[in-house]
């Protein structure tokens, strides 16, 4: 990672058709942005929100962090973060793709992230978490959850919303004894001039299929590399999830 200057760019909306304002909700005492923001600021060189959303940008100022107005017509955080990129004063050699909804991100998957780039050639990075037999089938078969299957070198082979690989001779039940399977964290880095070029791509089959973004890179042939981390995250998807994520702070305390 030498020389290398890396911005994380949090995408932030508040018009969430299933949560409206979740940015904006406070766990713990503590809006859920500036949660997200705290938690990766230290790992990074510049970190800035990137919102279409007055209210959002008033409260990350109220903190003190960076933030930039960005359109409302961006179908993806990535059109949201290419667009934060080029307004964000310096130059930058990665662009970090950070959920705005995942207040308990940990330094260490930046840092995991970040480590990638040591490869010259590497030119979108992501993580994985493997699953554990306490998921059990039910979590493994969350198409909520997309999997990820990879090759020798850790580069993505594809991602679904199915459960790959199928494991045959054996019932479902008793497939995570005989395999090893990778829930991906939806977490993205990105080499500049990929994200510049990623962002101009129509959409493909493989992506409609599945609703699965990042299935466009590799339709276009661009290569994904992947990291592993242990960490659970805890995205807050719908007002129901507030309850997970406030359980997890008083654990903690």
């Amino acid at each position: 990672m030498s020389g290398k200057r890396f911005i994380g760019v949090i995408p932030a909306r508040y018009a969430s058709t299933r949560f409206p304002g979740k940015p904006l909700v406070k766990i713990g005492g503590k809006m859920m942005i500036q949660r997200v923001y705290e938690q990766v600021m230290d790992t990074l060189d510049e970190v800035c929100v990137a919102t279409d959303d007055r209210r959002i940008i008033e409260a990350v100022h109220s903190f003190g962090g960076n933030v930039i107005m960005t359109s409302e017509r961006h179908k993806s955080g990535t059109d949201r973060c290419h667009e934060a990129m080029l307004k964000c004063e310096g130059d930058y050699d990665v662009v970090v793709n950070i959920q705005g909804d995942e207040p308990f991100i940990q330094p260490q998957q930046i840092s995991l992230l970040k480590a990638c780039f040591d490869n010259k050639n590497t030119q979108i990075a992501t993580l994985v978490k493997p699953f554990t037999l306490e998921d059990g089938w039910e979590a493994l078969s969350n198409p909520n959850s997309p999997k990820v299957i990879m090759n020798d070198r850790m580069e993505a082979i594809y991602f679904s919303r199915s459960v790959i690989p199928y494991v045959r001779n054996y019932p479902e039940a008793e497939w995570l004894n005989h395999q090893t399977f990778y829930k991906h964290i939806g977490l993205y880095a990105y080499r500049t001039d990929i994200l510049e070029s990623i962002t101009e791509l129509e959409q493909t089959p493989l992506e409609l299929a599945e609703s699965l973004e990042q299935l466009r890179w590799l339709e276009n042939g661009y290569k994904i590399n992947v990291a592993v981390t242990q960490f659970e995250t805890i995205g807050i998807d719908t007002p129901e999830d507030l309850d997970k994520a406030e359980k997890f702070i008083q654990n903690k305390r």
